[in-house]
């Protein structure tokens, strides 16, 4: 496996591995985004047998023990398989998450103490502000969190939109339906009216750049897609629902 680096938006690094054994024959990609600022934050951890290729792509960037933050938006293997081999390989770092997540699970998983994060609360990580967004059960989890950085307009989506395969860095509208058959496919989420709620207020954030977990993120008009992203889990929602 190989880690591609992208620069998806100013200062903000996709880094993608391509694993062709999940979701064949297109494979599924792992992303994970680095934001560059004076503290750097990495969201995603990836596995943890993935962490020598993406540390690797990391360390094209910025000697990793330059890196100062580690979030994530849930608990999973994909998304927080690594966290104490980043802890580890950069000595100031510390895991950033919401407050939920550390009371339940990070207190006691992480190597050292994480920040606990309030909704809606800002971490200057300087030059760079990202917000966390308490997103309970989206995409999956009690625990889930998201994070948007202010400057460039970038929503670290984790799983939202999610496509198989692998695809350009970056795509505009056409990944929604992609993500909505994949939805369809995995049957990943708990689809609510709580779920659907969440992520038209991650719509109203108008965001520039979606980066999304799997497959390509989305460059243009991130307020266009969540909304038809909510659409479409909407109709399958009513789709389900009891006569």
């Amino acid at each position: 496996m190989e880690t591609h680096v992208s620069e998806i938006a100013p200062r903000i690094y996709r880094l993608s591995t391509l694993v062709p054994d999940v979701a064949p024959p297109h494979g599924f990609t792992f992303n994970q985004f680095l934001v560059d600022a004076e503290e750097p934050l990495l969201f995603h951890c990836g596995h943890r047998g993935m962490f020598p290729a993406i540390s690797a792509a990391v360390a094209k960037i910025m000697p990793l023990e330059k890196l100062r933050w580690i979030s994530f938006s849930h608990l999973e293997a994909d998304e927080s398989g690594a966290m104490n081999a980043w802890l580890a390989a950069a000595p100031r770092s510390q895991i950033a998450h919401g407050g939920l997540a550390c009371d339940v699970s990070l207190n006691d998983l992480a190597d050292r103490a994480p920040r606990a994060l309030a909704d809606n609360e800002v971490l200057d990580i300087g030059g760079r502000r990202l917000r966390f967004l308490a997103t309970p059960h989206v995409p999956h989890g009690w625990d889930a969190g998201l994070m948007f950085e202010e400057a460039t307009g970038t929503l670290l989506c984790s799983d939202l939109l999610g496509q198989i395969g692998s695809g350009p860095a970056l795509r505009g509208q056409e990944i929604v339906e992609e993500a909505l058959a994949a939805e369809d496919m995995f049957r990943s989420m708990s689809l609510t009216h709580n779920t659907v709620e969440t992520i038209r207020r991650l719509a109203d954030l108008a965001p520039k750049t979606l980066a999304v977990m799997h497959g390509s993120s989305l460059s243009g008009d991130g307020r266009r897609a969540l909304s038809a992203y909510a659409d479409g889990l909407q109709t399958r929602m009513r789709a389900a629902a009891p006569a």
